[in-house]
C-alpha cells in the first residue's frame, strides 16, 4: 500500500508549548503554553525573526528559538521533536544551545 496512510513517515512538526514540555524548558504544557502566549518567545526560520503569541504554533527541527529562561535570553536550535516527556538526558537530545543572544 502506499500514500500518506501507509509508512511511519510522519511530518516533524509539533505544537511549541508540547515541545518545550517534552524539553523540559518547563515544568507544565500549561506553563510553556503561558509564556508563549504573553509573547516571550521569538522564532527564527529561513532568515525571519517573529515573536510567537500562539501556544498552538508549530515548529520543526532547524527552527531557532529564542527563550527568556535565564537571566540573558537563551537560543536553541530544535533537533528532534519527541516521542514524550523523557528524562532529563533524553530531553537535551532534542535541541542544540546555540550562543547568548544580545538585549
Amino acid at each position: 500500500m502506499t500514500g500518506p496512510a501507509s509508512g511511519d513517515e510522519a511530518p516533524e512538526r509539533i505544537r511549541i508549548d508540547i515541545w518545550l514540555f517534552r524539553a523540559r524548558f518547563l515544568k507544565s504544557r500549561a506553563l510553556a503554553a503561558d509564556l508563549v502566549n504573553r509573547g516571550h518567545v521569538r522564532l527564527e526560520r529561513g532568515g525571519q525573526i517573529v515573536k510567537i503569541a500562539k501556544a498552538a504554533h508549530i515548529i520543526q527541527p532547524g527552527d531557532i528559538l529564542t527563550l527568556p529562561l535565564r537571566p540573558v535570553p537563551a537560543r536553541i536550535e530544535v533537533c528532534a521533536i519527541g516521542e514524550r516527556r523523557g528524562p532529563p538526558a533524553e530531553a537535551r537530545t532534542l535541541y542544540r544551545t546555540l550562543d547568548i543572544a544580545g538585549p
